[in-house]
């Protein structure tokens, strides 16, 4: 199985980012999405989640939803101003259905930052 996880930060705090609601889903050629896992990141900001990738899911792409919106609805705003950002969404491929994917994510309320780390 593939070990796809991530560490989120919080930019304005300072913090780790815990509790944010995250969905991985699968995408087919035809559009279609299949929820894979949704979970929420720990008191730390961390997730890991084991994903079963089947030889018919080799060449898939996969969609991790930080649900931003909600995290940063939750505390109070640092200065006066619109939040348009509702979901922070990264798209990638999972090529090693053993490999370990790691995605750690900055956050902003209207901004992020994210790299891939094996």
């Amino acid at each position: 199985m593939a070990i796809v996880s991530s560490h989120t930060l919080d930019a304005v705090e300072g913090l780790h980012a815990g509790g944010v609601r995250v969905t991985l889903r699968r995408l087919a050629r035809d559009g279609t999405a299949t929820v894979v896992f949704c979970t929420q990141t720990d008191p730390g900001g961390r997730l890991s989640e084991a994903v079963d990738i089947t030889p018919e899911h080799a060449d898939a792409e996969y969609e991790m939803a930080f649900a931003t919106g909600a995290y940063f609805d939750a505390r109070p705003a640092p200065s006066p101003g619109r939040r348009i950002v509702r979901d922070v969404v990264l798209r990638f491929s999972m090529p090693d259905p053993e490999g370990r994917y790691h995605l750690p994510v900055i956050l902003a309320p209207n901004g992020m930052s994210a790299w891939w780390s094996n």
